[in-house]
């Protein structure tokens, strides 16, 4: 009961911060799931499967409050699912314990990818009626960005979010919210490769259930945040956590010497606190020079 209530908490947790940014649910998600010595495959085949009930409450909960771009969910799903996919039956046939750590080191990749994206080059930009992403433009981002969220347990976020955002006047709100609502398509996609390739008992049915329970009560909320909510600050918070859950996989996997964990841990944590520090002074000082040009 204890483990499902925690499972519970993750799924909360992990569906605020993707609902808020637009990506992490996944990463998160199989992030803490890998913490607990699930199999890599197992891991992200639970997380897609909950991410099924998750993503169409997120998705219906953007809709209602405006932040999507229904065209550019429509030219971002088929090659999603495409790309969801393979990458599900790929990971399905590597061993578990020869992928955990790389799929760890994927991950903290993908960390350390969204904490510099957020730190260094996030730009507040200029809201946009749509997203203007070609059909050429949206094949390959759709089949990469799917493939990585399968074998990762997360990257669709990660790597769609970012792209999108990085186009000229993009606003945030709309990027987030059409990204979390093309995210069930990939989740279905990937959760069928998933469950061909392992099959239905490879699934605790109680952690994906917890998960979307708590994914469920979080997705509203976080359709209400992402308006309300300075995406930098989240984006930073999220980066530093998905680095400092991974370096623990790496670590006890490939450092023999214990006594060098805790300093590991506290070197990531030292500039994860600075780096919250930088982004949360950045964010003042750029309010304060709005205000005095709004009053010059």
């Amino acid at each position: 009961m204890k483990k499902l209530i925690i499972f519970a908490f993750i799924g909360l947790l992990a569906q605020l911060i993707d609902g808020a940014l637009g990506m992490a649910y996944g990463v998160t998600s199989t992030s803490l799931l890998l913490a607990f010595g699930i199999a890599p495959a197992v891991a992200s085949a639970s997380v897609h499967l909950a991410e099924v009930v998750t993503t169409a409450a997120s998705g219906a909960s953007h809709i209602k409050f405006g932040n999507v771009d229904k065209q550019t969910v429509y030219r971002l799903i088929i090659p999603g699912s495409i790309g969801a996919f393979l990458g599900a039956t790929f990971l399905s046939h590597l061993p578990g314990d020869l992928a955990k750590p790389y799929i760890s080191l994927f991950l903290l990749i993908l960390g350390a990818y969204v904490l510099i994206r957020f730190l260094f080059i996030f730009r507040p930009t200029e809201e946009k009626k749509g997203i203007a992403l070609s059909r050429k433009q949206s094949f390959p981002l759709g089949l990469i960005a799917g493939f990585a969220d399968a074998t990762g347990g997360g990257g669709w976020g990660p790597i769609a979010t970012p792209v999108l955002l990085s186009r000229k006047g993009m606003s945030p709100r709309k990027v987030v919210g059409t990204v979390d609502t093309s995210e069930f398509a990939i989740a279905v996609s990937a959760t069928l490769g998933f469950l061909i390739s392992l099959g239905w008992e490879e699934v605790n049915w109680f952690w994906v259930g917890a998960l979307m329970v708590g994914g469920i009560i979080a997705a509203p909320i976080a359709a209400w945040l992402v308006q309300k909510i300075h995406a930098q600050l989240m984006g930073v918070l999220v980066g530093g956590f998905i680095i400092l859950i991974n370096a623990r996989t790496l670590v006890n996997t490939w450092i023999e010497n214990t006594t060098v964990y805790p300093y590991v841990y506290i070197g990531i944590a030292i500039i994860w606190i600075v780096a919250i520090f930088y982004t949360v002074a950045k964010i003042r000082n750029d309010n304060n020079i709005n205000r005095a040009e709004i009053n010059s």
